[in-house]
């Protein structure tokens, strides 16, 4: 299973951005997936995550503000983020987990003026 990120970039505080992680097989369908975030100096971190019954968790930070969501269809991940500030400036990873974890390469996201 490879996973794919996109959709990060330079955006200014209050911005938005919606990140896309596309999957090779049906991996997203009833497994548990989510997005982490590692910031430089910083250890990696749980952004918000889907259980495999569909339960969504977020972290505090983000709360109100970030958005997960899937397109079994289409075996692809969402991570919509608005409100955006310069401390959601971080690398973001796309996780599945199916007996095994899976990570996608991560996708910049820099938020500043």
């Amino acid at each position: 299973v490879q996973l794919q990120a996109s959709g990060g970039g330079l955006v200014q505080p209050g911005g938005s951005l919606r990140l896309t992680c596309a999957a090779s097989g049906s991996i997203f369908r009833r497994n548990a997936v989510g997005w982490y975030r590692q910031a430089p100096g910083k250890q990696r971190e749980l952004v918000a995550f889907i259980t495999s019954d569909g339960n969504i968790n977020y972290a505090d930070s983000v709360k109100g503000r970030f958005t997960i969501s899937r397109d079994n269809a289409k075996n692809t991940l969402y991570l919509q983020m608005d409100s955006l500030k310069p401390e959601d400036t971080a690398v973001y990873y796309c996780y599945a987990y199916r007996g095994l974890g899976y990570w996608g390469q991560g996708t910049l996201v820099t938020v500043s003026s």
